[in-house]
């Protein structure tokens, strides 16, 4: 069995965030990027199934800052391959799919580029913290004619086939059988992402070969951002020592 991990860099919402001139994205001088914590647990299930039997994990993402860093990282873990996508052309678009425009423009990079490697099973995290819409996976899906099962946490099983427990609102869990080639959204490995030593990922850098290859979008879906703002700020709040104290304030705003 082929996994392929799709991986993308994300603002680090530790750091403040800011809006660029054009008040339409954030100022990219001002972000931190770092890899997105869904796509860490997608690497992390991908290994676990390496180590159960499958045959290879490829790791791919889009060309951009610090990316051979990650990809590297991402050997160091226990891929075999880690792929850089370059040379995109696209118009414009939503912040946090870089050149792409927005992430219909990303998943068809994303679906070019695995059509062209064996494949078995894609995974991708279930969200990204720049979006958290969840629409990657069930794109490239689409895009690839392959079912598609979201909020992953648990994968298991070789072949024709993988058990995939699902979870629903509310802590519900259902498991599926699922037919590859198939792609798979992870909330959650099966155990914590590993941890890549700095000394092993520096290790890799002079061993291993990060491939490039070409990718393009189409139009992507015309979804654009208008503005951007910052949530605004109030006064703050008003701590209160007794009950009293609260229905003297009600009663000033005519509550009560």
């Amino acid at each position: 069995m082929n996994i392929i991990v799709l991986m993308k860099r994300v603002p680090d919402l530790v750091e403040d965030l800011e809006v660029d001139d054009t008040g339409k994205a954030l100022d990219e001088d001002c972000v931190s990027l770092k890899l997105n914590e869904f796509d860490d647990h997608a690497l992390e299930e991908a290994l676990l199934l390496k180590e159960a039997g499958a045959s290879s994990v490829t790791a791919i993402a889009l060309d951009g800052e610090e990316v051979d860093k990650m990809l590297f990282t991402a050997l160091a873990k226990g891929a075999d391959r880690a792929l850089k996508i370059c040379h995109v052309g696209a118009p414009p678009g939503r912040p946090g799919a870089g050149e792409v425009g927005d992430y219909r423009g990303l998943a068809e990079i994303f679906a070019g580029v695995v059509r062209e490697q064996p494949h078995d099973l894609i995974l991708t995290g279930v969200q990204a913290a720049d979006e958290r819409d969840g629409q990657l996976g069930p794109m490239v899906a689409a895009l690839l004619d392959a079912p598609c099962v979201e909020v992953v946490t648990s994968v298991e099983g070789s072949g024709g086939a993988v058990t995939v427990h699902k979870e629903f609102s509310g802590g519900l869990m259902a498991e599926y059988e699922v037919d590859l080639p198939a792609v798979l959204g992870i909330q959650a490995a099966r155990a914590t992402p590993r941890y890549a030593p700095v000394s092993k990922v520096r290790q890799v850098q002079n061993e291993a070969t990060i491939e490039t290859v070409s990718g393009s979008a189409g139009g992507g879906s015309g979804v654009s951002v208008v503005e951007m703002t910052p949530p605004e700020t109030g006064e703050g709040a008003q701590m209160l020592e007794s009950v009293d104290e609260l229905v003297e304030i009600l009663e000033s705003k005519g509550v009560i």
